[in-house]
């Protein structure tokens, strides 16, 4: 208190006049009232705290974005991951799932929210990676509007063909059809999909022309390929063992570069002959773009405690995907490698948003 009256001086002098007028004590009020105002203020590291560092967050139920609808692959990986996230983190993470639009809905909405960590978005490499290539504009930036916090999984596609064709292997596939030059036909999910673009990348690697006959949705795909009316599709890993389990369908290779834990026996696109047409369905844990590093981290340490978890293992694996874990900065890199890749296929197929 000594040290704020005595700078200044004017103050100091009135103290020790005993005859002041109106004016002069008008000015000692003042100064008295500054010196009030000067010790009850609290500085910018008092009482209120560090909001951005993260020791107090989170302070409240964190909502989980799932740009697509409930039932899927990601949003069963989602779910994982936000239940696990809550025992983590002591606080509820609440799933909303925000499909349509290819993603875009769910996505804008995460992009455009305020960026304390409250608000996070479950990323893949259809709204981060192939979105921004099929649309010519698109209401996020997927590399400068996020702060990615960690990749959550990587799942395969598994190559399927109809038992009644005549091949056991990828290169038997490519022999068939080069002889048979447009004659057989692979089923997507839809033109600009995970499914559509990662069988094109095969096709391109192999050399042969398949024709490509696009449905509304995976499930109108998986009906095609049992039917017998497409030859072959690449697949979730979710919707593929129930079938291939049942000898409806015929497992060829997975796209990821090393086997899966719940088909090992499937070789990979490499084992097969193939190299270079691997393709991964992968989800991860982004915030908004200005979200503090603190929390960020906070939440990465989460993140990464409950993928290492036995149970939490199990539940991904079980839902077709293997856990990753990985730093903010890996993650972000990836991102960017992804987006590149998926541009250069989307460009060279000419692939369009249904």
């Amino acid at each position: 208190m000594a040290d704020a009256i005595h700078t200044t001086p004017s103050c100091a002098t009135m103290r020790h006049n005993s005859n002041l007028d109106a004016r002069s004590m008008k000015r000692m009020l003042v100064c008295v009232s500054g010196v009030v105002l000067t010790i009850a203020a609290p500085s910018s590291s008092g009482a209120q705290g560090d909001t951005t560092s993260g020791d107090k967050y989170p302070a409240k139920p964190i909502r989980l974005i799932i740009p697509n609808g409930a039932g899927g692959s990601t949003d069963l990986v989602a779910r994982t991951i936000a239940h696990k996230l809550s025992e983590a983190l002591g606080q509820q993470v609440v799933t909303d799932n925000r499909g349509g639009s290819g993603g875009v809905i769910g996505t804008e909405m995460v992009a455009r929210s305020i960026p304390d960590g409250y608000t996070l978005l479950i990323g893949t490499i259809g709204n981060l990676a192939i979105s921004p290539h099929l649309y010519q504009k698109l209401p996020y930036d997927a590399l400068k509007d996020f702060a990615p916090v960690a990749q959550t999984s990587a799942a395969a596609y598994m190559m399927l063909v109809h038992p009644s064709l005549p091949v056991k292997t990828v290169r038997e596939f490519v022999t068939l059809a080069h002889s048979k030059p447009d004659q057989l036909r692979y089923a997507s999910a839809g033109s600009g999909t995970g499914s559509h673009l990662a069988t094109e990348l095969f096709l391109n690697v192999a050399g042969i022309k398949v024709t490509h006959v696009p449905y509304k949705s995976g499930a109108a795909m998986n009906t095609s390929l049992l039917s017998n009316e497409v030859q072959l599709a690449l697949n979730g890993i979710t919707s593929s063992l129930g079938p291939l389990k049942s000898g409806r369908v015929r497992a060829l290779a997975v796209t990821t570069a090393n086997r899966i834990s719940v088909a090992p026996d499937v070789p990979t696109m490499a084992e097969a002959g193939y190299a270079g047409a691997e393709s991964t369905s992968w989800t991860g844990v982004l915030a908004p773009a200005g979200t503090p590093r603190a929390i960020i981290a906070r939440l990465n340490s989460a993140i990464r405690r409950a993928l290492e978890s036995p149970d939490g293992k199990s539940a991904l694996q079980n839902a077709g995907a293997e856990p990753v874990g990985s730093t903010p900065e890996a993650f972000g890199a990836y991102i960017k490698s992804e987006f590149n890749k998926w541009g250069k296929v989307v460009r060279a197929t000419g692939a369009k948003a249904d």
